[in-house]
């Protein structure tokens, strides 16, 4: 009776052993998934980090034509490993006005090249156990990392070491799965056609979908070169998930593009119109196409593994991986060829696709280069602020525009009209200031260079005394509605010398603003300083000149007030706008 019952409770055991294997199995595969993907993320970061401001120079300095442009992208994704990181990174240079629209398109046909040295590397992954190898590297890097200067590096090679040992894990994994003999795995590929053009799509829109999903191309190029490389997949379903993930990786770069300008979602368009476009025409040739590449590996698609037997089936889906590669690579040369000479085209195309709002943004609060979604590095991050704090000074120096109509305004309702307007853009910089503070306090959140905390710092300083030249601006103008509803006015020389003031003023305005644009070795800091000096001597001078002239009754005492408020308000203007110079250039006016 024992017998019988051991026996019948064996069956049940080997069941739920079965399944527990499983389920470790399926863990062991999403960790390594995830082990890869924090790997390439840390790898693509810790790059970034280190080249810095270095990336938009190179960015401008490469892009002089669409052959640069191109090289640019393809170099560049190749050394951070993500062509999403360079993508975004492009997009966000459109959005800032650093990349012209034709310049952004032949970066992003780059990056299609360079991101497939990630299949190259995972192809290599694939082939032979590469985790002997990550200790020595996750050693070098703990070294490095607690030394200050060397830590960007230390980043980069556990960065490294964990898309490697997510590989190896990878690939282990792959083999501890046996699914060249699970027959339920077997059934369900089998189920489609394999000379079926549908069968083709279905793979591609799941590729695309699984891609999407993940936000990760090289995720889902892992799991293609895991089914292909064990005889699962055959490789005209396995190449469909690889075209998949080219139109599924675009989506990404458009939602980064979504709250961003217009310039900026055509670029994102023009990457989806590329991977797209590459698609249509792969589909009509797909077949011969893969067959030339499989020729090129080596690898022979006729084979079976009931004519041949398992072990040279498998030696022969080994070099499944290297032929999933060659396509990446080939497909995205072939679609790079065909469409580089045609980029003026495609612009044309993209813009009548997304047309240009026509709408007066000026005179509404909206940030125009800082866009929300989806998390880019810090530097990008710091960038965008950058290109904001741009926009709001340019801003403000409208708005000082606006105060010096109001001075010779003599119509009361049209005074009325544009001291709303002044009241308006008071209101819109108080939001700005705000808007830009919060965005740079979530950046620093991030794990930030000693360089790029000290540039948050500077820059958070600066919009606090742009926002202060706006308070001025406001302040000006409320001077001169008390002028109005007083019914009095200021004399010719008054008049003169508030002109003379603010032209003063707005030297240092202009000048300030070319520095915030320019970059710091080409700025001349010292004409800012000199301008100051000015305005300091001028507002002196006429200091002492109102007490005579009120003494002389040569006009009221309450005029006289209004008046030296006026020329006090821009010479405090003057000192908000050292300020930002000092903040900007890093550097202090000597005698303070």
């Amino acid at each position: 009776m024992k017998l019988i019952k051991k026996l019948y409770l064996c069956p049940q055991i080997t069941n739920h052993n079965h399944f527990s294997m499983s389920i470790w199995i399926l863990f062991k595969l999403i960790g390594s998934l995830a082990l890869l993907m924090f790997g390439m993320k840390s790898m693509s970061e810790s790059l970034q980090k280190m080249a810095g401001s270095q990336l938009r120079h190179v960015l401008q300095a490469m892009t002089t034509n669409r052959f640069t442009g191109l090289l640019t992208g393809m170099f560049v994704t190749a050394a951070v490993q993500s062509s999403t990181a360079t993508t975004v990174m492009t997009v966000s240079f459109v959005n800032a006005g650093l990349l012209t629209l034709a310049q952004a398109i032949s970066v992003i046909m780059g990056a299609n090249i360079g991101t497939t040295l990630t299949a190259w590397i995972m192809s290599a992954g694939f082939s032979f156990n590469i985790t002997d190898f990550v200790y020595p590297a996750f050693f070098v890097a703990i070294i490095l990392i607690y030394s200050k200067k060397k830590r960007y590096i230390g980043d980069f090679l556990f960065g490294i070491a964990f898309m490697f040992l997510g590989l190896g894990t990878l690939r282990q994994t792959g083999i501890d799965m046996h699914l060249g003999e699970n027959e339920a795995v077997l059934a369900f590929f089998s189920s489609f056609d394999p000379n079926s053009f549908l069968t083709t799509i279905i793979f591609l829109l799941l590729g695309g979908i699984l891609t999407m999903c993940v936000q990760s191309s090289a995720a889902v190029m892992a799991i293609t070169m895991i089914l292909c490389s064990s005889g699962v997949l055959p490789i005209y379903q396995g190449i469909a998930l690889v075209m998949g993930e080219n139109i599924g990786t675009t989506v990404t770069s458009n939602l980064a593009a979504l709250t961003a300008n217009t310039q900026a979602r055509r670029a994102a368009f023009g990457h989806m119109f590329f991977n797209l476009f590459g698609v249509c025409w792969m589909l009509i040739v797909f077949r011969p196409f893969v067959d030339m590449v499989c020729g090129f590996v080596g690898y022979d698609v006729t084979m079976t593994k009931e004519v041949v037997g398992q072990a040279v089936f498998l030696q022969n889906a080994a070099k499944l991986s290297f032929v999933l590669a060659a396509f990446h690579t080939c497909f995205n040369l072939a679609n790079t060829f065909i469409l580089i000479w045609f980029i003026p085209q495609i612009e044309k195309i993209v813009c009548r696709v997304i047309k240009q709002k026509n709408t007066d943004e000026e005179e509404d609060f909206r940030l125009r280069f800082i866009t929300t979604g989806i998390m880019k590095t810090p530097e990008l991050s710091v960038l965008e602020a950058q290109k904001e704090i741009q926009s709001f000074a340019v801003r403000i120096q409208r708005m000082f525009g606006m105060v010096r109509e109001l001075v010779v305004e003599k119509d009361e309702a049209n005074f009325v009209k544009e001291f709303s307007r002044i009241e308006k853009y008071e209101s819109i910089s108080d939001n700005m200031e705000i808007e830009i503070a919060k965005y740079l306090d979530e950046v620093s959140d991030a794990h930030l260079s000693d360089e790029t905390k000290a540039k948050i710092r500077a820059m958070l300083r600066e919009i606090s005394e742009i926002e202060s030249i706006g308070d001025s601006c406001y302040n000006i103008a409320r001077t001169l509605n008390r002028r109005i509803k007083g019914k009095e006015d200021f004399t010719d020389p008054q008049y003169e010398h508030m002109h003379q003031m603010m032209e003063l003023t707005d030297q240092a305005l202009t000048q300030m603003n070319s520095i915030l644009v320019g970059y710091r070795e080409q700025n001349d800091v010292n004409r800012s300083f000199n301008i100051e000096n000015e305005i300091n001597n001028y507002r002196n001078q006429l200091k002492s000149q109102n007490i005579n002239d009120i003494n002389d009754h040569k006009y009221t005492y309450a005029i006289g007030t209004m008046y030296m408020d006026i020329i006090s308000e821009c010479e405090k203007l003057g000192d908000y706008v050292v300020n930002v110079v000092e903040a900007r250039m890093g550097v202090k006016q000597r005698g303070i």
